[in-house]
């Protein structure tokens, strides 16, 4: 049987920083926060979808953000969300173009994100 999607990207994050986390997630990037369902929602985090883009962020007591591993996520006017992240003092790199508009930021607990949009 092929495997035909990913269903979410697990990402962690440290105990008690969900306001943050919403902050980043909803507030900057755009993708709203979705209830956990009630059986997970005791170990703390936060989820966010819209659409088929769906980030789980899931508490680790250990916590170590993925500083090379990352979700890559298309973005429509990348160059306004990019405005956006600077005006609200989020460090954002650019990188070669490979026939994309790309950059990278971290999340508040220093996950890389990749942002990119197909180049004209």
């Amino acid at each position: 049987m092929p495997i035909v999607a990913i269903d979410h990207v697990q990402l962690a994050m440290p105990q008690g920083r969900e306001d943050d986390a919403r902050r980043f997630y909803a507030g900057l990037l755009g993708i709203p926060e979705t209830p956990k369902p009630a059986p997970l929602a005791a170990r703390g985090g936060a989820w966010f979808e819209l659409g088929s883009v769906k980030i789980h962020l899931g508490v680790e007591g250990d916590f170590r953000p993925a500083r090379k591993a990352h979700p890559a996520l298309v973005v429509h006017d990348l160059r306004a969300l990019v405005a956006r992240l600077r005006e609200a003092r989020v460090d954002v790199v650019d990188d070669t173009q490979l026939g994309y508009y790309r950059v990278f930021v971290a999340d508040p607990f220093g996950n890389r994100i990749e942002l990119m949009e197909p180049a004209p």
